[in-house]
């Protein structure tokens, strides 16, 4: 049946999953959550119904996350969230089995990428190829990878910030880390708990971030965010104001943890690539790189001119799909010595 196949991307995220469909665009944009039934196994919903469930089911149904920190953390519960997704992109092509590019952090162990892989198979995939991120969100934003010259990509995911210099389509220095959007939400909430003596949970932290976040508070105008929670020494429901201030405070660690690991990067790059990066600059992808201030932020602390992509939430997505048609350059030899072949793997 592979004669009716689909050239399908996915962007398997901690937070959120993206699906790519040749000649569609992206299909499909849900929460990477799951609601199950404790007692029986039974999955009850998938996606953002699942996730209106976070927080607020009866004991016998969790939500959960199946990916933790960019990588599969529940491997039977993500291969039935994949099989949905899929399903659900492919329509009423019941009996075809397409070909998936799925995307990786850059610095993943070969068992976690083998489970990866072997998810996809096994959730219907008659091909299934793996590409690290930073070169997927580099293909989505639009730069042009297979060059002989340095471009540079930050990509701020909900479980993982990827941080790679890439030429000739391959990656020649990377660094990826486990702090993303999900480590501001902690971080929100921590601060809040401790300042305020107040309980929240992670969709309101997520709320706060949006609405009242910032990495460069200089010369903004004050925002104030009404948010409700458990009074820890009550009990009761109660409401505080917090300030676009406060969430900066509250995201600082997280923040200087992806600065530092951008320098590192930048320090391990050899010369010639680095000048062509402080030419053209650095190009900021993921659902973080929404956050307002933070290319302004890093072009301070690192020098070095910094964009945000055009649709940065989707960048990863689209890369991923495009990618299945770039095979040649991802998986070809150049004879550039720095430069590390794309991480590009198949499973027939």
């Amino acid at each position: 049946m592979l004669g009716f196949s689909t050239d399908m991307g996915i962007d398997l995220g901690t937070a959120n999953v993206l699906v790519f469909v040749k000649g569609r665009g992206i299909v499909l944009n849900e929460p990477s959550v799951v609601a199950i039934n404790k007692d029986t196994g039974r999955i009850i919903a998938v996606g953002t119904e699942a996730r209106r469930m976070l927080g607020r089911t009866p004991g016998s149904i969790v939500a959960v996350r199946p990916l933790q920190d960019g990588v599969i953390a529940d491997y039977e519960v993500t291969e039935k969230m994949l099989r949905y997704f899929i399903s659900k992109a492919n329509g009423r092509r019941l009996f075809s089995r397409p070909r998936i590019m799925i995307c990786i952090p850059a610095q993943v162990t070969n068992v976690e990428e083998r489970a990866v892989l072997q998810a996809a198979i096994q959730a219907g995939a008659g091909q299934a190829y793996i590409i690290e991120e930073p070169v997927a969100a580099a293909i989505g934003a639009g730069l042009n990878i297979s060059e002989p010259r340095g471009k540079m990509v930050v990509d701020i995911g909900g479980g993982t910030t990827d941080i790679a210099v890439l030429s000739l389509g391959g990656i020649v220095c990377s660094r990826s880390l486990r702090v993303g959007g999900d480590k501001f939400d902690e971080a929100i909430m921590r601060y809040v708990r401790k300042r305020f003596n107040l309980v929240i949970g992670e969709r309101s932290a997520e709320e706060l971030k949006i609405r009242a976040g910032t990495a460069y508070p200089e010369g903004m105008t004050e925002k104030v965010v009404d948010v409700r929670g458990r009074d820890m020494v009550t009990g009761l429901p109660k409401s505080v104001h917090i300030t676009h201030h406060d969430v900066y405070e509250a995201i600082l660690e997280p923040l200087e943890a992806i600065i530092g690991a951008v320098k590192e990067v930048l320090e391990n790059t050899p010369p010639e690539l680095a000048s062509d990066i402080g030419d053209k600059g650095i190009v900021m992808t993921g659902g973080g790189a929404l956050l307002p201030g933070i290319d302004i932020l890093l072009s301070k602390e690192v020098g070095v001119p910094v964009y945000v992509a055009e649709d940065p939430l989707s960048c990863v997505a689209v890369g991923t799909g495009r990618a299945l048609g770039m095979l040649h350059v991802l998986t070809g030899a150049h004879g550039n010595n720095n430069r590390k072949r794309s991480r590009v793997r198949v499973n027939l």
